[in-house]
């Protein structure tokens, strides 16, 4: 598996300390967040917005209940509309594959629509270090390549970025006049990339949803750059996390309804693409050829957790980040992580280890602003308190399925003694403790008396989703 930067991860709290420290960074995301959920308060305010986050939970569970079935339905229909499949367990493998099929085309340089998934894998650094160009199409990703960092949002990547900024980094690395005009810096970046756009020789881009029913892929974005990417060079490269497969197009729809009023405040993104294969011999435009390229990356070992399996219900609308009290103090890069914010306390630990991202499920207040803004009902606080338990002696209510289960154990059991020793060295601090503790004990309900949940979803006996597809097949 890929890991990039994990002596960040490690390195949460002094990154914290200083971007607190910094009242620039605080006061960009203050206003970048404050106008976000003005926005998405906006837009959900003809609309019964229970209802539809009950509905897209829904969707989304009855989605992970039959994954299996869905992804080998979504294959068979991608082939026979002329797309290739390819299956990569982890980052590595995934890379190796999208490099296979540039070096298959002789291709040098790939112009790349945004995807949180190919940040994931860190695509670039990996066709980077096989002379292939990677270039970011996006203008929030490609403001964050010219600066060489990574995205701090996974919907705007560079909104921790004020536009004083953003014109200081492209005067020193493209030319561009310095400007606070936002409409000709982004017209600057949008020459400069139509060149590329023209030249490159293969697209790569993510995919927000794909649907099992007619094999197509859909991609949803604002500037035209992702339309760019999958149509204009000859071989367009599409990865993916294997749990955005829906059903069918009606199932997409009400996620889409979802998606773009909790990331963005918009009632429909100005592009909404559906790719479901090459171009044909009568059309004018389109790719040669098309591949998918479906990652796990940890995520077969989240679906077979009761529990877990609900943080692959993700949209990725960033709504959680945008209303998270920690998140919007200290911004992404304080996680060093590809995916911050909520989402990524819940998601990262799969994918880097507890002993990596011991931190992460502790960033967090539990104050619930994130489970009550997700679209799709995520648990994230109950989520957080689990891997919490599994990051220092386990939970006796599940078994361990996170790597680097009980990384934080030595800390706990030596803040128990620290503990143990004051309450026990001084006589009111011992009745006080023991006070406490009689009272939290009869007010506790039972975990799962308070909580229960449907469960269709099938055990894979320590198989990857791959693995049963393929077993289905034969």
């Amino acid at each position: 598996m890929t890991v990039a930067n994990t002596n960040d991860v490690r390195q949460f709290h002094p990154r914290a300390r200083a971007a607190i420290d910094n009242p620039q960074i605080r006061q960009n995301f203050r206003r970048a967040m404050d106008g976000l959920m003005d926005k998405r308060r906006t837009a959900f305010e003809d609309w019964d917005l229970e209802a539809l986050r009950t509905l897209g939970a829904n969707v989304r569970q009855n989605a992970l209940a039959q994954l299996p079935e869905l992804l080998e339905q979504l294959e068979a229909r991608l082939i026979a509309n002329g797309v290739t499949v390819h299956w990569a367990l982890d980052g590595d493998e995934a890379c190796r594959i999208v490099a296979g099929i540039c070096k298959a085309r002789n291709a040098r340089t790939v112009i790349k629509g945004k995807s949180m998934v190919s940040e994931e894998m860190h695509l670039n650094h990996h066709l980077e270090q096989h002379g292939i160009e990677a270039l970011e199409s996006d203008l929030g990703e490609y403001i964050v390549q010219l600066a060489e960092e990574t995205p701090s949002h996974i919907i705007m990547p560079a909104i921790h970025k004020n536009t004083g900024e953003i014109s200081d980094l492209m005067h020193e690395k493209t030319g561009t006049d310095r400007s606070t005009d936002v409409e000709y810096l982004t017209a600057s970046a949008r020459q400069q990339l139509r060149a590329k756009f023209m030249a490159a020789d293969v697209g790569v881009s993510g995919v927000n949803f794909a649907v099992a029913e007619t094999g197509t892929l859909c991609l949803v974005e604002n500037e035209g750059n992702g339309r760019m990417t999958t149509t204009v060079p000859p071989c367009h490269v599409a990865v993916t996390g294997i749990e955005k497969v829906v059903p069918t197009l009606q199932d997409m729809s009400a996620l889409l309804a979802l998606l773009t009023r909790s990331a963005t405040g918009q009632h429909i993104t100005t592009y909404v693409n559906m790719i479901s294969g090459p171009r044909r011999p009568d059309e004018l435009d389109g790719p040669e050829e098309v591949h998918l390229v479906l990652v796990d990356n940890g995520r077969s070992g989240i679906y077979q957790d009761d529990e877990l399996i609900d943080t692959l219900r993700c949209i990725r609308c960033g709504a959680c980040m945008n209303h998270c009290p920690v998140y919007t103090r200290v911004g992404g890069h304080a996680y060093g992580t590809t995916y911050p914010g909520p989402i990524g306390k819940i998601l990262m630990p799969h994918l880097i280890g507890l002993d990596e991202g011991r931190h992460l499920p502790s960033a967090s207040s539990l104050c619930g602003a994130c489970g009550e803004v997700c679209p799709v009902r995520i648990p994230i606080p109950d989520l957080l308190v689990r891997l919490r338990q599994e990051s220092v002696d386990g939970d006796h209510l599940h078994p361990a399925v996170v790597s680097g289960h009980g990384a934080k154990r030595e800390w706990k059991e030596s803040l128990a003694w620290q503990t143990w020793r004051l309450i026990h060295g001084h006589p009111a601090a011992y009745r006080l403790g023991t006070a406490m503790a009689s009272r939290l004990r009869a007010l506790q309900p039972s975990r799962l008396g308070a909580w229960t949940r449907y469960r269709t979803a099938p055990k894979l006996a320590g198989r990857t989703l791959h693995q049963q597809v393929r077993e289905r097949r034969s």
